[in-house]
Formats: C-alpha cells, structure tokens, sequence
C-alpha cells in the first residue's frame, strides 16, 4: 500500500464511507514483512510487526541459523516502525555487527544479545538469581530480556545450597520483588528453598551446568518440576530469556493492578 493509498483510506474511514473493519482489514498485509535475502528476493523469515500489538512485545530474534544480513534488516525494520529490538544467543559476529551498525544498542557479550530501543516506562519489578556463578549467562539473558520489556531488575549471584546463609542475608530483597527468577544447574535445588521464603512466584531456570550425572541440565529440570514449593514453576533447560519474558508479563501486570 502506498502512502497515497493510505491517506485515501484513512479519509474514508473518516466521512464514513469505509467502515474501521473493512479499513483494519485492508492494512492486515503491513503487519508482516518478508525479508529480502542477499540477491534482493523473499526469503522465508517473515517479521511480524503486529505482535506488538496483539502480545504487548515486538518479535525477538533467535540468532542461530540467521544471517547477520538477516538480523540487521529486522532491527532496521523494527526500529522504522517505532518498536525495539531484542536478539538472543548471538554470535560474536552477529554481535559485532550490531554494534557497528546500530551504535545504540545494548550489547551483552555474557548473555549473546543485544536490545535497542526502550520501553515506555519502567514497570515492575523482578529479582534474578544464580546458585554459582556459572549459571551467570543464562541469568544475564533473563535480566537482559526484562530490560527490554522496562521491568527494574535486581541479579544476585551465587546463593546456592551449598552456602544457604547466603540466601538467608538477602532473603528481604527477594520477598519485595513481584516475581523472582532462580537460575541454578547441578542439583537444581534453590528454586524450592527460594520458595520456601517468598510470597512471589518463582520461575526456575535448569542450566545445563555440573558433572556427567547431571545430563546437561536434565537432573537440574527434574528437581525443579518435582519442587514441593507451591509456587515455584519451571521453564526450559538454559531457558533464560523465557523466564525473564513471563516474570516480566507478571511483574507489568501486577504493577499495573496495583496502581488503578
């Protein structure tokens, strides 16, 4: 649709010859762009700038598999249209060229991804945890992912089981957070002792850290799902940025039902 198709359509809607729906309709294909591959012709990848608007977000980038061609043209495009941009488990050079193109961007080497652009406001407020600090890159994407969505984040890092006062000393923070996010490999046993203490969700995170019987994060998972702590909940193995994506959905919410 051109810009003169667009303003036609618009002055219709306003004297009332078009109805919204049928106006909604027609600018349903703006909602998603393909993206031009190397020679200039469609690839598969298609963004979808709708899901601002029906998810509360923009899309997210998953760097794997993507061209840095690719991954440039979505932030570009994104940014054009007024919505900021996330990218998750980057490589270096993704990451780099990031950088060299958009020099605003907020580059985390620790947590492979970048974020440009801010939210609205900052709303809610989200405490990220690490039993050791190995587990520090998945908690990094967590509260990565929870600055984009302009949630204040709080990481504390090595409070594991094996040093359990050192939970104890700032069990305080964590009781004031609306949601809690415990990033433990291993055993997998903080999420429950977290949730033990708190009043607040707590979103486990399994990684994928600790010796052969551990399975890569799988022991790590079982423990969690098995927590006897009725509200610890668990997501996926190294799952960092869908933790900090639902504690940020809840903290947002919650804030927003506190201040009506």
């Amino acid at each position: 649709m051109t810009a003169d198709e667009l303003r036609l359509l618009l002055d219709e809607v306003a004297r009332g010859i078009a109805s919204p729906e049928s106006a909604w309709q027609s600018l349903q294909p703006l909602a998603q762009m393909s993206m031009p591959t190397s020679d200039g012709t469609a690839s598969e990848l298609v963004l979808d700038l709708d899901r601002a608007a029906r998810c509360g977000f923009p899309e997210v980038v998953y760097g794997p598999g993507k061209s840095i061609e690719t991954i440039l043209e979505v932030f570009a495009r994104q940014q054009a249209a007024g919505q900021q941009s996330l990218v998750t488990r980057a490589s270096e050079d993704q990451l780099a060229a990031i950088a060299e193109q958009f020099p605003l961007a907020q580059i985390n080497v620790r947590a492979r991804s970048a974020r440009l652009g801010d939210a609205e406001q900052t709303r809610g407020h989200v405490v990220v945890a690490t039993a050791g600090t190995s587990d520090r890159p998945v908690a990094e994407e967590a509260c990565e992912t929870l600055r984009w969505m302009g949630v204040s984040v709080d990481l504390v890092m090595d409070v594991g089981v094996a040093g359990p006062q050192r939970f104890l000393a700032r069990r305080e923070q964590f009781r004031a957070a609306d949601v809690v996010i415990v990033v433990a490999g291993m055993e997998g046993a903080l999420p429950s002792v977290v949730g033990g203490w708190v009043d607040t969700p707590v979103i486990g995170v399994p990684t994928s850290v600790g010796y052969g019987a551990s399975l890569g994060g799988f022991s790590a998972l079982l423990s969690m799902l098995n927590s006897c702590a009725s509200n610890v909940t668990v997501v996926n193995i190294d799952a960092g940025f869908k933790a900090g994506y639902v504690a940020g959905l809840i903290a947002r919410r919650q804030q927003d039902t506190t201040t009506e």
